[in-house]
């Protein structure tokens, strides 16, 4: 399980939405530990995370899903990440964050790609990724800078090589 070092997330992906559910680093860290098969992992996460949030009936297969492939991510297997760009801006929320976005809106644009972008200010948040030092950029799990602005070049370089990762 070499992925037990990556933060786990607070939030994710129910279709085409991140949903922030409470809980949840606690029960994939409860069903990871206890090395449950995945449809037990699956029940069991599904139980955990609707008893502390709303989920409609009608979603219910949607989050399944959704549990189901955090939790093959977190064990390592292949397949079980999402063929999308999943970037990360740590920061306070000031200029050079915003800046630092807007370029990464540009580069994406450049390269006709999408991208599950979100900014993330809570300290413990940012703590949690590993990083110390503000602003700082996350592609894919991956730190790419910490603690200065990258430059324009830098910022499609390292989304140009992203996404070729996920085209393989």
């Amino acid at each position: 399980m070499q992925n037990q070092d990556r933060p786990t997330p607070r939030t994710i992906r129910i279709g085409a939405a991140n949903v922030g559910l409470i809980g949840l680093d606690q029960a994939l860290n409860k069903a990871l530990t206890g090395q449950m098969q995945e449809e037990e992992a699956v029940d069991f996460l599904f139980a955990a995370i609707a008893r502390k949030n709303y989920v409609p009936l009608t979603a219910e297969p949607v989050y399944r899903e959704a549990l189901r492939a955090e939790y093959r991510r977190r064990q390592g297997i292949q397949g079980a990440e999402p063929g999308i760009l999943t970037i990360r801006v740590l920061g306070s929320g000031c200029v050079t964050c915003n800046t630092l976005s807007a370029m990464l809106f540009e580069a994406l644009q450049k390269f006709g790609l999408a991208a599950d972008m979100e900014s993330v200010h809570d300290l413990d948040e940012i703590w949690r990724f590993g990083v110390t030092k503000t602003p700082a950029l996350i592609i894919n799990g991956t730190v790419k800078c910490a603690g200065r602005m990258p430059s324009p070049a830098e910022v499609e370089e390292w989304v140009g090589e992203e996404s070729e990762k996920l085209r393989m």
